[in-house]
């Protein structure tokens, strides 16, 4: 997967997952409880599926920083979705 978040390096592909899932908790009202390797899950994860889709899409090209917002869009799907399936 070369070019993920615009960059071959993997510490900043750690470090945009861990802000972007970050950023995600906060917007999502009644996010799980998990730790700081769960986060950077939950932003990687979110960041290659909005990212794969918007490309797909055609709405932007990767490194964009309209990625960025889609990769937070994705996280916070991807939270709703767990909170929906876990119980309270």
């Amino acid at each position: 997967m070369s070019g993920l978040f615009g960059s071959e390096s993997w510490l900043y592909i750690i470090l945009v997952g861990f802000v972007v899932g970050l950023l995600a908790r906060l917007i999502t009202p009644h996010s799980a409880r998990m730790g700081c390797l769960l986060t950077i899950g939950l932003g990687i994860v979110g960041a290659v599926l909005a990212g794969w889709f918007g490309r797909q899409m055609g709405w932007y090209a990767a490194g964009e920083p309209a990625g960025f917002f889609g990769a937070l869009l994705g996280a916070v799907v991807i939270l709703g979705l767990t909170s929906l399936f876990t119980r309270r």
